[in-house]
């Protein structure tokens, strides 16, 4: 069993998804809308391209939809996703002023109201070699933000030494096995304070460059992080992380897939200044992660204490095993 397993109510996940088939024309609101309560609850993605079949990113694997929202392994019997579903998509999300999103166009998604994200893709326009919009939308990827309060209750007590230090922590999984979600956890507990460890409410200072550990509409969070957290919302990680450092006065700073080299000279100025980091890498293992060159000079510095590895083997976001940083030895733990 994993430490992510949803701890909401079932009303509270029909809610989550609903807020999402609002932003959908009535032909595949009305088909999402008859799938079971079951594959409701574990929708991650929904996926809506031009001419191809309706999809679902689910928990343990994807699925096509049929015309009465029943999911398929073939997409024999599929609904079939026409240009008058795109064109009346891209109405309801940007609601009919694309313009208005040109921002965040550029980036390839837009934040959506409870914090869910839509990834866009169709023909690209540049100027002088960057990114100036998307013209001539192909497909949406909606994501679906579900905030599981509790996820990181068992992984705390190997993050906080004895004496109520916050040890430097990176996150390591492949993609969708929940390092985000157990990220956004934590930074709600350690913002509001873990008392039974002997840790005080801490500032906690969230770089979220891809709005998804807080998921700000409009700057506001709309997922929990805790009381004493201030977000900077759609910034680059290692500009945000010294915007943080030189102006909001935090303990923690916590960012999302670090990999770059300029993220990495960031850290190390933020791990000098005595500041408490907390991040998430793309990988499987310490192996992998070695052999990257911009991640090698933090194994060399021992610039983390733990490393939790997360996985699938017992479902999405069980923690496969927490090693300690300063010897690379495993903790023993294998929380299911």
């Amino acid at each position: 069993m994993s430490i992510l397993r949803p701890m909401q109510v079932l009303d509270a996940e029909q809610t989550m998804l609903d807020e999402v088939l609002t932003l959908l024309p009535p032909s595949l609101r009305d088909i999402l809308s008859n799938l079971p309560v079951a594959i409701k609850n574990s929708v991650e993605e929904i996926r809506v391209r031009q001419g191809r079949p309706l999809m679902l990113g689910l928990a343990q694997r994807d699925g096509y939809v049929s015309h009465q929202g029943a999911i398929l392994d073939s997409e024999v019997g599929a609904y079939q996703v026409s240009a008058t579903d795109i064109e009346r998509v891209t109405q309801l999300v940007s609601r009919s002023s694309l313009y208005a999103l040109e921002e965040e166009l550029r980036n390839g998604f837009i934040t959506l109201p409870g914090g869910h994200r839509v990834g866009i893709t169709g023909k690209v326009l540049t100027e002088q070699g960057r990114v100036k919009n998307i013209k001539y939308i192909s497909s949406f990827n909606f994501r679906i933000s579900r905030a599981v309060l509790g996820a990181a209750d068992r992984v705390l007590p190997y993050l906080i030494a004895p004496d109520g230090r916050f040890f430097h922590t990176v996150l390591v999984s492949p993609p969708r096995c929940g390092k985000t979600t157990l990220l956004r956890d934590l930074v709600r507990r350690l913002s509001s304070g873990v008392p039974e460890l002997g840790f005080p409410g801490a500032t906690v200072g969230v770089v979220d460059e891809r709005s998804e550990i807080a998921g700000c509409y409009r700057g506001v969070p709309q997922r929990e992080v805790g009381p004493r957290t201030d977000v900077l919302d759609a910034c680059p990680k290692a500009a945000g992380m010294m915007m943080l450092l030189r102006s909001m006065g935090p303990t923690v700073i916590a960012t999302d897939e670090i990999g770059r080299q300029e993220d990495i000279a960031a850290l190390e100025e933020v791990i000098n200044a005595g500041i408490k980091v907390l991040t998430t890498i793309h990988g499987s293992s310490l192996e992998e992660l070695a052999d990257r060159p911009a991640l090698q000079y933090l194994f060399q510095i021992k610039a983390f204490q733990r490393f939790v590895i997360l996985g699938r083997s017992r479902g999405v976001g069980t923690v496969e095993d927490i090693i300690d940083g300063q010897t690379l030895r495993s903790l023993g733990v294998k929380l299911c």
